[in-house]
């Protein structure tokens, strides 16, 4: 029996809703209150699942603890919105919250600005937005190369976290190549897979570098998109093979090297033929080539281009396949 997967909440709703417990029992108390929320476990591939989320409200800046790096609150009428331990700042152009603020997107921020309005408060409050653990949860995502400083994100935009989605990625893709862009880059590198990013790391500036998984038509289309013209790509020699085969996407479950295929393309192009049925890797076929490896990658370098060009005509494509 197929089991169901779980939808979550996302730390921007749980932050909201810490947020309105907080608030609600300061104005009854007048001293420093804090709200703890968990966020709720669900079936997606996410860092912060099971996260503690603290919001503190108090009338006295003194009584937070606060990110130590300099940073504005977000003002939303007497209310100054500050972030916590364990909460980034933002120290690069190119995200959603504005450099030098907290790492919170536009519509959790929302949801409190509507709490806040709620009360209809007059005298001023100070607040802070903590995550227990934030600044070690931290270093599992993009977020200090994407300048969030001091720990992760608040998120959010429909509210809810889809079960092992791939949304969370595609996001982090987009978000890495707006910051690259923002931050004066013409041309962006795109990798897949460890060895890749290792190289490029080595070659060019990390911030113009985005691993994008399997997502080699997607990601492209974003690079479109933001107006970039200028792409390296860099991959191994199947995942080149697969793309110059028309592949939008690398994973296996979106297909597989045609081989019959790629061994009469040898074959009318190199003179040389190979046996496929011995090996079912690119890599094995090229211990057949004899003196012909170069002219084969070569080859497939030009005809993964062709393919990318032939998606995206208005890009100006480099591709580089690792031995």
């Amino acid at each position: 029996m197929n089991k169901k997967l779980r939808k979550g909440y996302t730390t921007g709703v749980h932050t909201s809703f810490a947020f309105s417990s907080a608030l609600q029992a300061f104005l009854a108390t007048n001293g420093l209150v804090k709200s703890i929320t968990h966020k709720m476990d669900n079936d997606d591939l996410d860092v912060t699942k099971g996260c503690e989320i603290v919001v503190s409200v108090s009338d006295k800046k003194e009584d937070l603890e606060l990110n130590k790096m300099a940073h504005k609150p977000y003002i939303i009428g007497s209310l100054e919105l500050y972030a916590g331990v364990g909460v980034g700042v933002v120290t690069k152009d190119g995200l959603k919250p504005p450099k030098g603020f907290p790492a919170i997107n536009p519509t959790p921020l929302k949801a409190i600005e509507e709490i806040y309005r709620r009360f209809g408060i007059m005298k001023k409050i100070v607040c802070s937005i903590s995550v227990s653990n934030g600044e070690e949860l931290a270093k599992q995502t993009a977020n200090e190369k994407v300048g969030v400083v001091g720990g992760i994100s608040i998120l959010g935009t429909t509210g809810f976290v889809k079960p092992i989605s791939t949304d969370a990625y595609m996001d982090s893709i987009r978000t890495e190549l707006g910051v690259a862009k923002a931050n004066g880059y013409e041309q962006v590198v795109l990798t897949l897979g460890n060895s890749s990013f290792a190289y490029a790391k080595e070659h060019y500036d990390e911030m113009q570098i985005v691993e994008i998984g399997n997502f080699v038509y997607d990601a492209m289309n974003m690079v479109k998109d933001l107006g970039l013209k200028k792409v390296v790509f860099i991959c191994g020699i199947g995942k080149a093979t697969k793309v110059m085969q028309g592949c939008k996407n690398t994973h296996n479950r979106f297909g597989s090297i045609d081989f019959v295929s790629l061994k009469s393309e040898i074959a009318q192009r190199l003179g040389i033929e190979v046996d496929i049925e011995s090996t079912k890797t690119v890599k094995g076929i090229t211990t057949q080539l004899r003196g012909e490896v170069d002219e084969f990658y070569q080859l497939v370098t030009l005809q993964t281009n062709e393919q990318i060009e032939h998606w995206f005509n208005d890009l100006e494509i480099e591709t580089v396949i690792l031995r």
